[in-house]
């Protein structure tokens, strides 16, 4: 754990030696407050919550998140630095996980820095502070959901455009999957049991069950099997792809 811990720490290091971590954590507020402010109403709701903001996360992470992801293996693959890393005293699945984690709490600082949101629902009234933990630990945990499935992607080539593109095309069926719209198609065509299971397999189902306020324990396995199982797959990925 200690060396993936300092490996992490070393990746974390990384993203702001340089102008591109500054320049995402810009945006992504920025964004942020657009999207909730006029797009969302914030003011003119009238209500003391971050409903407004947390609606557009699902799609502010789908292509930012992969912006991040897409150079975890695909840059070190490009470059030859992949030989370098797996030569250091730690294991693959060590270097997976630190990759992953340095990521993960990089998109965790962005989502803290949205914190005057907060600071301003509490002033203007009086919100309840349990939902919007409970939103921001949902925000947190699907973060971390598109960044395991843009760390698979980012291990299967060295371009980053295609590693960006197909996370974010992947990434958009695991929203998909949760609307009406889609349900209803596949409906006349495979059982209830089938649907249901396509539904749950939407980020949206469980990130806005996890905004109401309630910490669902299926909503937290949901997430946690779906980084476990990708950040698998990328660690595949990366054996199979060690003389590529």
């Amino acid at each position: 754990m200690s060396k993936t811990i300092t490996l992490m720490r070393r990746e974390l290091t990384g993203y702001f030696a340089t102008p591109v971590a500054y320049v995402f954590l810009v945006i992504f507020l920025l964004l942020s407050g657009i999207l909730t402010c006029y797009m969302g109403n914030f003011y003119e709701n009238g209500q003391a919550d971050l409903q407004a903001m947390f609606t557009f996360h699902p799609w502010l992470y789908l292509f930012l998140i992969p912006a991040i992801s897409m150079r975890l293996w695909a840059e070190e693959r490009k470059s030859g630095t992949i030989e370098l890393l797996m030569t250091l005293p730690v294991s693959l699945g060590q270097a997976v996980a630190a990759k992953f984690l340095a990521a993960w709490v990089f998109s965790g600082i962005a989502l803290f820095l949205t914190f005057p949101f907060w600071i301003t629902v509490n002033f203007l009234g009086d919100p309840d502070n349990g939902v919007i933990v409970a939103s921001y630990v949902g925000s947190f945990l699907m973060a971390g959901g598109y960044l395991a499935i843009g760390s698979c992607v980012s291990a299967a080539t060295k371009n980053q455009v295609i590693a960006f593109v197909i996370a974010v095309a992947i990434s958009f069926l695991f929203v998909l999957a949760g609307y009406p719209a889609v349900l209803n198609f596949f409906k006349p065509w495979v059982g209830q049991s089938v649907v249901e299971g396509i539904g749950s397999l939407s980020f949206l189902t469980h990130f806005y069950s996890i905004t109401t306020g309630v910490i669902d324990l299926r909503d937290l396995v949901f997430f946690a099997s779906l980084i476990g199982c990708f950040l698998f797959a990328n660690a595949t990925l990366v054996e199979l792809k060690k003389a590529d």
